[in-house]
């Protein structure tokens, strides 16, 4: 079977030949690259992976055979915060920026998050589902086999609680592994403008009791800034969700810096996100907590944000790195993790090592989910990606080009 005809449909094995892995173990150094290698899925599961002249024989005595052609495999990428379950566009806000409005003055002038809030919510489940799937399956084309969905332009009970049904929904009619997070505390409606407080109590808290009820929350995420949320209003939404066994993320010194990240790390946060106003407290309480420091260079792009998150010290303190698209309708407008990966390193100072672990390993870790994918390793989901390049450095290197060859999702070939 030659490398164009990937499909696996039978019960049997799959040998996964003639490779080269970049299976980003842990264990090993850099990406954990393996020369000459394989990768044997079963079930769903890889249940190896190593060099291929070590296969036991009773392995590929049993097993389908796809030979891969030397072509290089990846974890399946892991885009770990996203917005992508909305209503609308805010195109005329990017013409404000261009025209030199500050990301502050677009949200205190009526823009911003609740500009997008009447749209969402004038859509139901199945109208918000159409209109995400398309940016969904633009992401699932460059090898993105696990994505989180945020809520968070509701600010309703409604609409929050439609968010989060669109977000499993896509889960259900494409082969991805979706993970929600609850993001209520976004910004206040205008009705709520100056009482923070009541919108928690009457609208945030009760939404999240009724959201973990019918299972929509695998997270509790909020967005703690001056236009925002303050730590103390945050403080209220984190101690429900750990009185209700969910964990929590956080939107955390994006244009300031409030000890949002700080906040986070005390309640055990998966990760804190954004981080370009981090102080040297937040990041000593993050490595303490094992948080992981999300960056969005989309966002930081699409606002011209000036100053770069500290990422001399999130490395010196080893507070693990990840990289999302942040895909949201007004501050950054991404559906490429490749791209993301690109900007990361253009824009971040990265490694191509960095880049890749943050798209795959730690992508994984900061959703809770490193134990079941996001490395090749034998127990973990056979989630894979395939790719038509020379060298993993490509992935990062080139603007503009998807060389991915196969997605695969627990051991399916699946779309391109």
């Amino acid at each position: 079977m030659t490398g164009d005809n990937l499909f696996t449909g039978t019960d049997r094995p799959s040998l996964w030949r003639n490779a080269r892995l970049a299976t980003l173990d842990p264990s090993q150094s850099g990406l954990g690259i393996v020369e000459k290698g394989a990768v044997v899925t079963e079930g769903g599961q890889i249940t190896y992976v190593g060099p291929e002249g070590e296969l036991p024989v009773s392995m590929i005595e049993r097993a389908e055979i796809i030979d891969l052609e030397g072509r290089w495999v990846t974890p399946g990428l892991v885009d770990c915060h996203t917005h992508i379950v909305y209503g609308g566009n805010r195109a005329r806000e990017f013409e404000m920026r261009l025209e030199g409005a500050t990301y502050e003055e677009v949200a205190r002038a009526g823009g911003g998050i609740v500009s997008s809030v009447k749209a969402t919510n004038a859509l139901s489940v199945d109208g918000l589902v159409q209109a995400s799937i398309r940016r969904l399956d633009t992401l699932l084309s460059e090898g993105v086999t696990t994505i989180e969905i945020k809520s968070g332009y509701g600010l309703t009970s409604d609409g929050e609680l439609k968010m989060l049904e669109a977000a499993r929904a896509l889960g259900a009619i494409r082969p991805v592994r979706v993970k929600t997070s609850y993001l209520g505390a976004h910004a206040t409606p205008a009705h709520y403008k100056g009482r923070n407080g009541d919108y928690i109590n009457d609208v945030v808290l009760p939404t999240l009791d009724e959201a973990h009820k019918r299972g929509l929350a695998d997270a509790v995420d909020g967005f703690c800034e001056g236009i925002a949320f303050s730590t103390d209003e945050i403080a209220r939404v984190f101690d429900r969700a750990k009185a209700l066994g969910l964990p929590v993320k956080l939107h955390a010194e994006q244009l300031s810096n409030l000890g949002g990240a700080k906040l986070a790390a005390g309640y055990g946060a998966l990760s804190t996100d954004h981080l370009e106003y981090l102080d040297d407290e937040g990041i000593a309480a993050m490595a303490a907590a094992g948080t992981v420091a999300v960056l969005l260079p989309g966002a930081f792009y699409a606002i011209n944000e000036k100053q770069k998150p500290p990422v001399k010290a999130l490395r010196t303190t080893g507070v693990p790195i990840a990289i999302a698209t942040d895909c949201n309708p007004g501050t950054s407008p991404l559906t490429s993790l490749l791209l993301t990966m690109n900007m990361s390193a253009t824009l971040f100072g990265l490694t191509v090592e960095e880049c890749i672990a943050g798209a795959t390993r730690e992508g994984a870790r900061a959703l809770g989910l490193l134990g079941e994918t996001g490395t090749l390793e034998a127990g973990k989901s056979a989630d894979m990606a395939i790719w038509d390049v020379e060298s993993p450095a490509e992935l990062v290197y080139r603007i503009g080009f998807n060389p991915l060859h196969a997605r695969i999702y627990k051991g399916e070939r699946i779309g391109r």
